[in-house]
């Protein structure tokens, strides 16, 4: 089950696609975080996702807001994807321990040893303002994350 809205959000530490060390509390006072787990790259349904973000980036990565992409795909597998499909944000490495981070916000679907399609909205101050859980074959609206994050 998902964590849900008014929860204080997991903090975390992953590594994304340059190895670089990246964690939920470096923005806690600083920006809203729009939290995207998927479940694999390379794969249809992500790569459309990921990069209609690209395409709509202003939105997610500014003053205000700060995306972060998890899967369970090691950080090599995830620096080839960004290369590829030109992502410039940052994408996180859940593969170690597999899915620690997609477990503690209830998204691991451990039948398919991966994260389902969940997304969080979290405020400066930690907490989870807004949430979207969707099954892995079904793309999540962003226009549903524009309006959420708008009443932050």
């Amino acid at each position: 089950m998902a964590i849900e809205p008014g929860t204080k959000a997991p903090d975390f530490t992953l590594r994304d696609q340059h190895g670089q060390s990246v964690s939920l509390a470096d923005f806690r006072g600083e920006k809203n975080v729009v939290l995207l787990f998927y479940p694999f790259a390379f794969t249809g349904v992500c790569t459309g996702e990921l990069c209609e973000l690209r395409d709509r980036l202003p939105s997610f990565v500014n003053d205000e807001v700060q995306l972060l992409a998890v899967s369970n795909d090691a950080p090599p597998s995830l620096r080839v994807f960004s290369e590829q499909e030109g992502l410039d944000y940052p994408l996180l490495s859940d593969f170690w321990p597999h899915g620690e981070v997609s477990r503690a916000y209830g998204v691991f679907a451990e039948d398919k040893g991966c994260a389902v399609r969940g997304t969080f909205i979290i405020d400066r101050s930690g907490v989870v303002r807004w949430t979207v859980v969707n099954d892995l074959p079904d793309a999540r609206d962003l226009d549903d994350y524009v309006a959420a994050l708008r009443k932050l």
